[in-house]
């Protein structure tokens, strides 16, 4: 997948774990889960953005894209 979910990231650097996010968010450990496994097909900007102010971050903290030419030549090395 070209987006990478870094939400991991984000929680170590806020010292949160899923369950607090998932409780201030207001959405399943089940759902943020397949988030942060980068499973998820979409996201709600309502959930985005409510993640974003959990975290206190910018989406950008959290969505990262990689083009496939990046993904082949990291494979490669």
């Amino acid at each position: 997948m070209a987006i990478i979910i870094n939400i991991d990231v984000m929680l170590a650097k806020r010292k949160m774990s899923v369950t607090e996010l998932s409780e201030r968010v207001g959405i399943t450990m089940a759902n943020l889960s397949i988030l942060k496994n980068g499973k998820a097909r979409a996201i709600r900007f309502s959930t985005l953005e409510g993640i974003c102010k959990a975290l206190q971050c910018q989406p950008g903290d959290i969505l990262e894209y990689k083009s496939d030419e990046d993904n082949q030549e990291e494979r490669e090395v």
